[in-house]
This record gives C-alpha cells, sequence and structure tokens, in this order.
C-alpha cells in the first residue's frame, strides 16, 4: 500500500510543535503493516541543509507561478518528497513567519503550491510511484484534495488530519484567481468561508475521510464551543470522522538510551533519574533538589492556559514548588513569566525559545509536566511525561482526557493512575491540582507507584499506526467496490 503524506513541518528535518513529530513518526510506525510512506514537505532552508545526496525527479516550470523542483532523498529509511521552490522557502525565519514573527505574506501561495504539488505526484508525475492514498496534514496541506478532485486523481481515497481546527488557513477571497481552480470551487460546498478563502474547509470538504489526533477531541470538535465554525461541517460529515490518538517515536523519547540527557534511566533502573533532576535544577539556577519541579514546555499562549499558570506562579513557590518552563509566545504571556522568574530566583526559571535537548532533560529531570491546555487536539508532552517518569498535571479536555488516568482515590487504589487531571481551565481548578500533585510527592511510596504505572504505559504508534493501517485498507476496499 503506497501512501503519501503531505506536511508542512516533519522531525527530524523541521519542527515546530507536534504536527512534525507526528508526521516524522507516521512511515516508520506504518512501515510494520505493509504501508510504503513517502513525506512530501517544503524546501524551507532548514530542510535544504540536512538532505543527502538529493535527486530531482520532478519539474515545474510553472507551479502557481514559480518554478520548483521536486527532489528526492532518503534519511534515516524516510523517504522524502522536497519541494524546491527558492521563491517561496528559501527565506529567512521559521516555517510559517518571517525573523519578526509575522506571517509571510504569501503563505497562501507557498502551502497551495505544496498541495498543487502533491496532486501532481497523485496523478502520476513520478515516474516509479504512484500513491494508492494520500494522507494530508492540516491546513497547509488542505488543498490537496481539492486540487485532486479536479483531475486525474479524483477517484484516489484522501485522508485530512486535523491536529488543530483553530488554525484553518483562511485568506481573502482575493486569492482565489491564483489558485487555479474552477470557480465553482468558490462556493459553500467548497472553499468558500464566509466570503473567504479556507484551506483547511476545503480540505474538509473533499476529503474521502477525515482524522483527527483522539476520540475526545473528534467528538468535541462536532460542537461549537469547539469547532471554531467548522462544526456545523464536520458534524455533516461525523460518518467520515475519526478520531485516532497520536503515539510518539519510542526510540527517539526512550530514557534508557537518550543522549540528550544527564544519565540513561528505565522502569528497571530509576535511580540515574536523579542525575537528571540534579542537571535541570543546575541549568535552570535552583538550589537544592528536594523541592518539587513543575515543568512546562509549551507554546506559551491563551490556548495552552498559560494565562491560567502565570496567575498561579508565585502560588507554586508559596506551596513548596519550582517552576522550569521552555516556550515561547504571546509577549504578554513572555513578560509575566520573565517578571515571576525575576521575583522568585532559584525557584522560577524561564527559557524563552525552542531547544530539542533542554525539552528532553526537562521530561527526564521535571517531577510532573503541567499541561494546562483550554484545548488539546491531542498533546505529546504528556506521552513523554509518562514515558519520562515527569507526571503530566493536565486539563480534562481532548487528547489529555484520553491519555492520562486521573489519582482519584478509586484510580490509586486500582494502581492504574497515571497523573493528575482537573477542570474548568481557572486558576482555583490548577491551584487544587497542583496541591494534590505536592501532596503525593511528599509520599514517596505513592509517588514512585504513580510514576511507575505511567512509565509502562503504552505511548507507542502500535495501535495508532494499526488504526491508520486499517483505515487506509476500508478506503481502498470501498473504492474497489465502486
Amino acid at each position: 500500500m503506497k501512501v503519501l503524506s503531505v506536511a508542512s513541518e516533519v522531525y527530524p528535518l523541521i519542527k515546530t510543535g507536534g504536527l512534525a513529530d507526528v508526521a516524522g513518526a507516521l512511515p516508520a510506525a506504518l512501515s510494520t503493516h505493509g504501508v510504503d510512506m513517502q513525506v512530501l514537505l517544503p524546501g524551507y532552508q532548514q530542510v535544504m541543509a540536512k538532505l543527502r545526496n538529493p535527486v530531482p525527479v520532478i519539474r515545474f516550470d510553472d507551479l502557481l507561478g514559480v518554478r520548483a523542483t521536486i527532489l528526492a532523498s532518503t534519511i534515516d529509511g524516510v523517504d522524502y518528497l522536497v519541494l524546491d521552490a527558492p521563491e517561496l522557502f528559501d527565506r529567512a525565519g521559521g516555517p510559517y513567519t518571517d525573523a519578526a514573527n509575522a506571517d509571510h505574506r504569501d503563505n497562501w501561495r507557498r502551502f497551495a503550491a505544496l498541495s498543487r504539488a502533491a496532486a501532481n505526484i497523485a496523478e502520476g508525475a513520478l515516474d516509479d510511484w504512484t500513491p494508492d492514498i494520500v494522507h494530508a496534514h492540516d491546513w497547509q496541506a488542505g488543498l490537496t484534495p481539492v486540487y485532486m478532485m479536479q483531475g486525474k486523481a479524483a477517484s484516489t481515497p484522501t485522508v485530512m488530519t486535523i491536529h488543530n481546527i483553530a488554525f484553518q488557513g483562511q485568506f481573502g477571497p482575493d486569492i482565489f484567481p491564483e489558485l487555479g481552480l474552477p470557480q465553482s470551487v468558490f462556493s459553500v460546498d467548497g472553499i468558500e468561508y464566509y466570503g473567504d478563502v479556507s484551506f483547511l474547509k476545503g480540505g474538509l470538504q473533499m476529503a474521502t475521510a477525515i482524522t483527527t489526533v483522539s476520540p475526545t477531541y473528534a467528538q468535541e470538535i462536532r460542537t461549537p464551543a469547539f469547532g471554531m465554525g467548522l462544526d456545523g461541517l464536520i458534524n455533516a460529515r461525523a460518518d467520515s470522522l475519526h478520531g485516532i490518538v497520536n503515539g510518539i517515536d519510542t526510540d527517539v523519547w526512550d530514557p534508557a538510551s537518550d543522549r540528550m540527557i544527564a544519565a540513561n534511566y528505565s522502569l528497571a533502573k530509576p535511580k540515574k533519574r536523579q542525575h537528571n533532576r540534579k542537571a535541570l535544577a543546575e541549568h535552570f539556577g535552583f538550589g537544592d533538589t528536594d523541592k518539587p519541579v513543575f515543568t512546562v514546555v509549551s507554546r506559551l499562549t491563551w490556548q495552552k492556559g498559560i494565562d491560567v499558570l502565570t496567575e498561579l506562579a508565585d502560588d507554586i513557590v508559596a506551596m513548596g514548588g519550582r517552576l522550569a518552563v521552555l516556550g515561547s509566545g504571546d509577549k504578554a504571556l513572555e513578560t509575566a513569566l520573565l517578571s515571576a522568574a525575576e521575583r522568585h530566583p532559584g525557584d522560577i526559571g524561564l527559557v524563552i525559545g525552542y531547544n530539542e535537548p533542554l525539552s528532553h532533560l526537562m521530561q527526564a529531570g521535571g517531577d510532573m509536566i503541567l499541561v494546562p491546555s483550554r484545548f488539546e487536539p491531542c498533546g505529546l508532552t504528556q506521552l513523554y511525561g509518562l514515558r519520562y517518569g515527569n507526571v503530566p498535571v493536565v486539563a480534562r479536555t481532548g487528547g489529555l482526557a484520553d491519555t492520562i488516568v486521573d489519582a482519584n482515590e478509586a484510580a490509586t487504589a486500582a494502581e492504574v493512575a497515571t497523573g493528575f487531571q482537573f477542570f474548568p481551565v481557572t486558576p482555583d481548578a490548577l491551584r487544587e491540582a497542583l496541591r494534590r500533585a505536592i501532596r503525593t510527592f511528599s509520599q514517596p511510596k505513592a509517588w514512585a507507584q504513580l510514576q511507575n504505572q505511567g512509565m509502562k504505559a503504552d505511548v507507542s504508534w502500535d495501535r495508532s499506526a494499526l488504526r491508520y493501517a486499517s483505515l487506509y485498507t476500508e478506503l481502498l476496499t470501498a473504492k474497489s467496490k465502486k
């Protein structure tokens, strides 16, 4: 079964968030289920620098107004197809924003070109490989099913995965003539969205199947509170909607072999974890390592509940805890956390930015990982926390609700608890969860049991990859019956 995966970021070539981790892990996870997956992504500067022996396989004289080449490269067993379009991707900044953190003004063209290139591959543009299924991720690949429906690949099944429905790729109607689509597509049954163009809406409208990254989130986005204006469309396509919880790459995220942490340890040999607690304390300028350390590895945004966390920064210290934060985002939230760190030197530490090695050390050396998100399609940091014995404290929403068993009295007695849930996302609810966590931390046997249960949890891609492979098979079977 040949599957083309289309994504705007793929770890380890380029990463800003969980989408990259998922897109990066799927090829290997699915290979054991007979799936030959190739991954199409943009040729950003960071990606081009990491390619090994790239081979040109498709050339475009005019791809939405620019010259472009698709390069094939195999890295660590994964087959990549990289859209090398210097006018679109050879620029400073990140995948979506410039050096000043402002959206690239031509993002619509950049990612429409990615989708158009994907449709060409689906139509057979590669000499020796044509996909049976095309799997598009988030709004950046949302036009892929739309372009496919207009050409020779109209009968090829497509899967559209929503990693976060809040990001929809919405642009003014003036761009539509530049997309190379028939006028009929700019309609309520196509990509038109309240007079604008929505890449995600187009993908959801025309994909054969829709998936999102946890069962609970699949239900949540059918409501006005979480559907972000697309709940009507999601409900109309409910029969095609599947919630498949993410896994993690358990080779990359393995405390027994992780080269990014201070000392390796495992469920069977947990004592060396203390070396990581000490290294983390030194990194953030903490003193003794007896106090419980709450870690946060996150975008610093309202969605992630960071505003609620900042309100409780002083409370965490007053309760005898410490706070270590890694992330970037809303400038007001960054400023508030910096102020908290200045008020509590030695108890609150903050690193602004993206730092993959530090994120690993924070999981290996922290005591609790805080994920106070108002909504969270799946979440990966809590899964990393389980794997590393960094007990999750999470809001009861989306994938957080699906993957963490609250340490209530019954779950604790049954020895199945893996963390702490709270709801709603308010200072009072989070404060009570923090108190529960600190109280349990002060009981060594209870805490060890909680850590052990988390580290035993199956957070791999095994079950989820089987779900995706089964979905692909269902789509191909349905196609063959038509």
